[in-house]
């Protein structure tokens, strides 16, 4: 939970009410975007 709260900023809260499932699928999104800012600055 703190490693999307710290990579979006929202509220804690407003993530321990998000289902399992759609906290994973943030995460995957986070990790996505990391990948690509990564591959961006080895160019």
């Amino acid at each position: 939970m703190a490693y999307i709260a710290y990579h979006f900023h929202w509220p804690i809260d407003d993530i321990l009410d998000m289902e399992h499932e759609e906290r994973h699928l943030w995460l995957r999104e986070i990790a996505r975007i990391n990948r690509e800012i990564n591959e961006a600055r080895q160019q």
